[in-house]
């Protein structure tokens, strides 16, 4: 998974593999920084009442695709149980994506970073 900001875009692209567990043709996810309400490193609360359509989990090892929680559409790429990277996200499809990324902090520093300045 690479991830790019570009003209105040936030670029996620899939590598084939990550798109395969994931079940999705997406392979780049183009988010508006400004569409970000916020990024954290906290673990991400999911239960058994999430509905999977399409995508893949195997507990302890993988969980990646499109699931249906009480919060709405959101994309999973977790592949151990650390090193989350959470976006909630407004005017988007997807209402959070969650991936895990072992220079996670570095990209939560990054993308708070340039929120702030763009709102100063």
């Amino acid at each position: 998974m690479n991830l790019n900001i570009i003209d105040n875009q936030l670029y996620i692209e899939l590598e084939w593999y990550e798109q395969l567990w994931a079940f999705t043709i997406n392979k780049t996810f183009e988010i508006p920084l400004a569409h970000i309400e916020r990024v954290t490193d906290e673990e991400p609360l999911s239960n058994w009442a999430e509905l999977r359509a399409p995508g893949t989990f195997l507990p302890g090892v993988i969980k990646a695709g499109t699931y249906y929680t009480k919060q709405g559409k959101e994309f999973w790429y977790v592949t151990n149980d650390k090193n989350y990277l959470t976006l909630e996200l407004k005017d988007e499809p997807y209402k959070r994506i969650i991936f895990t990324l072992d220079n996670h902090e570095v990209w939560i520093e990054r993308i708070n970073q340039i929120k702030l300045e763009r709102e100063l």
